[in-house]
């Protein structure tokens, strides 16, 4: 079974992307670092129940080792959102086959951190980018260990799209979280979260 492992916020610059998460949370925003292989880099917010939000943007000192970028970031433009879901497998290659488009596995890292991600060759995963991208942690190292607390918890993720229906009968053998729904609409995600100021939504 797959389980939950974070969420992530694309924007055009992490400046912008850091400006809104903390405007509608709350709470500060941690550095993370660069992810060399596709020239990314991210900021970080530990959440309760060993989840994690990042932020994630086109790092302009960084030169793309592959390309299309992941999370279809080189197509992304306009106001920082929810853009992709991230769940975590214990057999990546396995998990990745049995959900079409998934992607190939591709090895990376961030300083000690090590972790394989299936990444589909176009950069797009399927429904619109709303079937959740696939990771495999690399030994016991995690984000969420190591971020301080924030008094933020995901209370629900909503999984919007115009065939919802398939998306989420092609989850359910692998996925059981309560907090994660499929609904008709505009491909898009939106999270529910309880802070320190109240329950809050980001988009």
């Amino acid at each position: 079974m797959l389980e939950l492992d974070h969420i992530a916020v694309a924007c055009e610059t992490l400046a912008a992307g850091q400006r809104a998460v903390e405007e509608v949370l709350g709470v500060a925003l941690v550095p993370g670092g660069a992810h060399a292989r596709f020239g990314t880099h991210n900021m970080l917010l530990g959440l309760e129940d060993g989840l994690y939000l990042e932020v994630i943007a086109v790092d302009p000192e960084g030169a793309p080792e592959q390309s299309p970028r992941w999370f279809d970031l080189d197509q992304f433009s306009g106001p920082p959102r929810l853009g992709n879901w991230i769940c975590r497998s214990s057999d990546l290659a396995g998990d990745a086959a049995a959900l079409p488009g998934s992607g190939a596995p591709v090895a990376l890292s961030r300083g000690d951190l090590r972790w394989q991600m299936a990444v589909p060759a176009s950069g797009v995963l399927p429904f619109n980018n709303c079937q959740p991208a696939l990771m495999e942690w690399q030994g016991d190292a995690h984000p969420a260990q190591r971020l301080p607390a924030s008094g933020v918890r995901l209370v629900a993720l909503e999984v919007r799209h115009p065939e919802a229906d398939a998306l989420a009968a092609r989850m359910a053998p692998y996925l059981a979280d309560a907090r994660v729904r499929y609904d008709i609409g505009e491909p898009s995600l939106i999270a529910t979260f309880d802070t320190p100021h109240g329950r809050r939504e980001l988009r």
